[in-house]
């Protein structure tokens, strides 16, 4: 399996562990679970949906002309904005979904590719705990 395909079915996999999670706190904590829990499956399906077509336009685009790949990639762009916007009104227009578990289901999957890539790098920890008296080399 290529890198591309490992990247996306990690986040894929780590959206689903982090769906768990939070579905098992609102069942804990909130007065209605199930709403929340349909408002963050509805948001994080969604959000799954939008970064696998961002992959698609990402990887047809590369192979185009670089005018067309930018008309392309807008258009893909805004495609997607509006999906989430309907998304959205729809969670909130519908009684049985919860708001904030679609917008936690819609940004769910930003902190986790922000997670994985502050987290595979071990020299970033390193970085940040090195004191600068420490460096004698300058770096």
């Amino acid at each position: 399996m290529n890198a591309l395909k490992q990247t996306k079915w990690m986040v894929i996999k780590w959206l689903v562990i982090l769906n768990l999670v939070f579905v098992g706190l609102g069942f804990l904590f909130l007065k209605e679970p199930v709403a929340f829990a349909l408002g963050l499956v509805f948001g994080s399906a969604i959000s799954g949906l939008n970064f696998f077509e961002l992959a698609n336009t990402l990887n047809r685009a590369v192979s185009m002309p670089p005018d067309k790949a930018q008309g392309f990639t807008t258009v893909k762009y805004f495609i997607r904005y509006i999906v989430t916007a309907v998304v959205i009104y729809v969670s909130i227009v519908a009684p049985y979904i919860n708001v904030l578990g679609t917008i936690l289901g819609l940004v769910i999957i930003k902190i986790v590719i922000l997670g994985s890539n502050l987290l595979s790098d071990k020299n970033y920890f390193r970085n940040i705990f090195r004191r600068k008296e420490d460096e004698s080399s300058g770096q």
